[in-house]
């Protein structure tokens, strides 16, 4: 996992905002997801309803608003706020948790070499 602050991203015109930080020619799927206080994504997410959420790819979540963790492997738990910028690196078992106090909203992406299928 590496973690930024939105203000250290480039300032990109071209391709997508996150290319300096993230492999992969396009944003390739992705979305805004609205977490409820004290949520925890993806439990039981895994084969066969393990507690296991990993990709082949990085993952990008970009904190819009509120406060929690990023849970890592069952192992590290990791403080995020408005402004932080977290790519979850490939195999990585990953877990957002939201705050109860102040929830986070989330942008989440995955970038590859082709666009999204709604944009061919």
């Amino acid at each position: 996992m590496r973690t930024y602050r939105l203000q250290q991203l480039a300032d990109v015109t071209e391709g997508h905002i996150l290319k300096d930080i993230m492999p992969g020619d396009y944003l390739s799927y992705g979305g805004l997801a609205f977490e409820k206080p004290g949520a925890r994504a993806h439990t039981n997410d895994g084969p066969g309803g393990i507690d296991y959420h990993v990709h082949e790819d990085c993952e990008a979540f970009l904190i819009l608003q509120g406060k929690g963790e990023v849970e890592i492997n069952k192992e590290h738990m990791y403080p995020v706020k408005t402004g932080d910028v977290v790519i979850i690196e490939p195999g990585e078992d990953h877990h957002l948790i939201s705050s109860v106090e102040d929830p986070i909203v989330v942008v989440w992406c995955h970038a590859g070499s082709s666009r999204n299928k709604n944009q061919m």
